[in-house]
């Protein structure tokens, strides 16, 4: 799953160091529109609905945090 999703991220931003960034949200690396493209990129590729309760940052700022979030909707 985590390849996937690194997979994913580097796909959108091949221009951040995903292993190293823990800060996407909170240090403004990710704009609302990369925000959309992989909340449907998410959606799409693990078959999950990333509800709007969901769209925290502490969802989203570090590739463990989203792996995290994804695991959880998928034991849903």
């Amino acid at each position: 799953m985590l390849k996937k999703i690194m997979k994913i991220l580097e796909d959108l931003r091949p221009d951040i160091d995903f292993n190293e960034e823990k800060g996407l949200i909170d240090d403004g690396v990710f704009d609302s529109f990369d925000i959309v493209t992989l909340v449907g990129e998410l959606n799409d590729v693990f078959d999950i609905g990333i509800r709007v309760e969901d769209l925290v940052p502490e969802n989203f700022n570090s590739v463990e945090d989203i792996s995290r979030l994804v695991e959880s909707l998928l034991d849903e």
